[in-house]
């Protein structure tokens, strides 16, 4: 789904920028809620630490999370002719099936058996666009064989190998909902005494499922953004969340989505009907700058990639200049960057 604009006539190129490597946050911070948060608002910007995220809202906004949990969902093996694979679940089809990226010498063949690790013998069954469509047709379902075989899905700016501190800190602590191959990195700030702190002060919560996939690593292939294709996400919207936000709307309070991911979900939903709609669905909502938000009001998000959707997403949600220079400001500070970097709460830029 595209909207089309003025802002069409960017390129991708119009969101790039310089990081130093050294600003690629390659652990999370100690604890959760101790790592900084960037505020941005019309004309103003500040530095902030996440902890006192409370103080920055206002009591009766509705703050909306995504609760999908992180699947152990990279394998490694062999192919029938001994060369070496990886691959990364993208999403569950069932119980027994999965579609995945299988990187290796030469592209797998449908029909071929992958010699996964732990013994498990994968099913070629054929392609599905960039991905493999994979039969886990022996013993326990699919999401069982990940646990005991598969490994956390760092992304691949995380050099060092998953490791138990990984399994921990690479989830929410309200993951509730298996399926995503990469976090809603935004969540990952929220520790149990500042969830508790946000509800003393007044602030309500509801929660939307998107579980995020391998796709969001892709980079942006074309230069117009107008040639631009999304990869598909499965999600879910829950009648009482729906519910929330209407009453949040109705009573002029602020709905804050926590992550990009719950934007999608939201405006994606909205977008025939104003309100978020109820049920689960799938979205492949390219949201650009002239978008029209329709439901959130704010946005807490890390720091993305140069030329990613994320970026094109935040720089449609705050404009693009604003984010240009809170990305300055925050290399010139030294944040850090990405999955376990520091965040930015950001205000819908006004119409």
């Amino acid at each position: 789904m595209h909207y089309n604009g003025a802002a069409m006539n960017l390129s991708i190129d119009d969101f790039e920028y310089d990081l130093p490597n050294g600003l690629i946050a390659q652990h999370p911070s100690k604890a959760r809620s101790a790592s900084r948060l960037l505020r941005v608002g019309a004309g103003t910007i500040a530095d902030h630490h996440f902890s006192e995220l409370p103080d920055l809202l206002a009591p009766g906004d509705l703050l909306v999370f995504n609760d999908t949990r992180v699947i152990k969902a990279r394998l490694f093996g062999r192919k029938e002719t001994g060369g070496l694979i990886e691959v990364l679940i993208e999403r569950l089809l069932s119980e027994r099936e999965a579609l995945a990226q299988v990187h290796a010498g030469r592209p797998a063949k449908p029909g071929s058996t992958l010699h996964l690790a732990g013994g498990l013998n994968v099913r070629v069954l054929g392609r599905v666009g960039e991905f493999y469509h994979l039969s886990f047709s022996e013993g326990a379902s699919v999401l069982e064989q990940l646990e005991r075989h598969g490994s956390v899905p760092l992304p691949p700016y995380i050099t060092h190998a998953p490791d138990a501190a990984d399994e921990r800190r690479y989830q929410t602590v309200y993951a509730h909902s298996p399926g995503a191959v990469a976090a809603p990195t935004a969540g990952l700030h929220f520790d149990e005494p500042l969830l508790a702190a946000l509800a003393q002060r007044g602030l309500e919560s509801a929660y939307v499922t998107l579980h995020v996939g391998a796709g969001t690593f892709q980079p942006v292939r074309v230069k117009n953004l107008a040639a631009h294709r999304m990869h598909g996400e499965r999600y879910e919207i829950p009648a009482a969340t729906a519910a929330a936000i209407e009453r949040a709307h109705n009573r002029g309070a602020k709905v804050v989505a926590v992550g990009t991911t719950t934007v999608r979900c939201l405006e994606a939903s909205a977008a025939a009907h104003g309100i978020p709609v109820a049920g689960a669905a799938e979205t492949d909502l390219f949201i650009t700058p002239g978008f029209e938000f329709q439901v959130v009001d704010r946005l807490i998000t890390n720091f993305h990639l140069p030329g990613s959707t994320l970026l094109v997403l935040v720089s449609a949600f705050a404009g693009i200049e604003p984010i240009r220079h809170a990305y300055r400001h925050a290399i010139g500070e030294r944040y850090r960057f990405y999955s376990y970097g520091d965040a930015m709460l950001v205000d819908k830029m006004p119409r």
